[in-house]
């Protein structure tokens, strides 16, 4: 299972820090397996319920936001020096693993994809935070997750949670119409 998500999301690859690595790889699995998926579902699978048809599947989505934030950390950096300095680790495993709980909020039923029992308690940036710290990473992982979506509107938000909340933003709005 591993092998084949790496294959579909290789940017896990770009996490410099071995341990950080291997934390947010386990996150993602453990939320494939606790969610009843496998990676190739993630082909299927609608990054969002609230564009009918959705344009773009959870890879697209998760490799789109990732790229784009790192993109967007390593422009700001490079104009602004010192005074911007990004975790690019923390920001890159927040942006893989933002839209984790996704995969516990949503089931199939009958060939569609629909909002679980457990989604329609829990929304998918608290079960993100979840699974993050259930796969022990650091605080600055999680508080990207958590404050990614319209639950963070009222909290602070470190860089790079802005930044990614930015870039799920530019993944997400264009394609509303």
């Amino acid at each position: 299972m591993e092998r084949r998500l790496l294959e579909l999301i290789p940017e896990f690859e770009l996490i410099e820090d071995a341990e950080l690595r291997r934390r947010t790889l386990d996150a993602f699995l453990s939320a494939l397996r606790r969610g009843g998926w496998t990676p190739d579902d993630l082909t299927r699978m609608p990054f969002t319920l609230l564009i009918e048809p959705c344009p773009a599947n959870m890879v697209q989505h998760v490799r789109a936001v990732t790229r784009a934030a790192r993109a967007a950390a390593a422009e700001l950096s490079a104009m602004l020096g010192e005074a911007f300095s990004p975790d690019m680790d923390a920001l890159t495993s927040g942006a893989l693993l933002h839209d984790v709980g996704k995969l516990l909020e949503y089931e199939e039923r009958d060939g569609a994809f629909v909002k679980s029992r457990f989604g329609a308690l829990l929304r998918h940036p608290f079960s993100g935070v979840a699974v993050a710290d259930e796969a022990g990473l650091p605080a600055e992982v999680q508080h990207i997750i958590a404050v990614h979506s319209k639950e963070g509107d009222h909290s602070k938000r470190s860089p790079e949670a802005f930044i990614v909340y930015y870039a799920d933003y530019m993944s997400f709005q264009p394609l509303r119409g």
